[in-house]
């Protein structure tokens, strides 16, 4: 049996994470399904959290918890904390799974990979050190489908969402490489395998690093929260890929 640490994306907390915890854990797996510094269930914790305070956090629950062999796996930008632990304590990860999401490189941001129109609009956005979640409409122009989640799903996504340290985008990751020869997993859901493979081909800054025999590439398609549309194909997906 495994050990997760599952670490949600931008304005979601470990809710996200329920109808995934649920079948993993039922198989037995051990699950840490978490919120970090500022959102989802720890929003009302004050301060400006940034990058460095949220790979901080997560280290400290493996320290904690004394967790070693763990499966990491990171939801959208989540690959910025989640690159961070790796790279720090990667004795006790046994592979990290980013899911819809993608390592960042050395001296990069979350803020790097975002349109520029789009940094304009959050940076306008930003009150008290937070960056509330955008309509659907604009989340779509840039790419971020919804696809899987109905009216309903869409809702109660807004209901629970909370505003994210503005930090946790802006500030820049410092890598030394410790991480990455670990077994490694991309989960492409809201854009085709295909279009990953290319541009492992071309040689792009973001994905050449997948192309080494520690990556494994995997596709569920659906829109770009697939613990919330497809979630039991999810948690089987996450267990495949503890057992390689």
């Amino acid at each position: 049996m495994s050990t997760f640490v599952l670490v949600p994306g931008f304005w979601i907390g470990a809710w996200a994470w329920d109808e995934v915890a649920a079948p993993l854990r039922a198989a037995g797996h051990r699950v840490y399904a978490v919120s970090l510094p500022g959102v989802g269930e720890r929003a009302s914790e004050e301060g400006e959290f940034g990058l460095e305070d949220h790979i901080a956090d997560l280290a400290g629950l493996l320290v904690r918890e004394d967790l070693s062999d763990v499966v990491v796996v990171a939801h959208s930008g989540a690959c910025a904390p989640v690159g961070g632990l790796a790279d720090r304590m990667p004795e006790r990860i046994r592979r990290v799974v980013y899911l819809d999401s993608g390592p960042l490189i050395d001296g990069s941001s979350v803020y790097d990979l975002w349109q520029p129109d789009y940094q304009k609009t959050a940076e306008a956005s930003v009150v008290d050190g937070r960056l509330p979640l955008p309509s659907w409409e604009y989340l779509g122009e840039q790419g971020t489908s919804t696809a899987g989640l109905d009216e309903a799903a869409l809702a109660s996504i807004r209901s629970r969402s909370t505003p994210h340290p503005a930090g946790a985008f802006r500030d820049r990751l410092r890598l030394t490489g410790a991480g990455a020869a670990l077994p490694q997993a991309l989960v492409s859901c809201s854009f085709p395998l295909s279009q990953v493979r290319e541009l492992i081909a071309a040689g792009h800054p973001y994905f050449a690093g997948m192309s080494g025999p520690n990556w494994e590439l995997r596709e569920l398609p659906t829109g770009h929260w697939p613990m919330l549309s497809r979630p039991a194909d999810t948690a089987a997906l996450l267990a495949e890929l503890a057992a390689l």
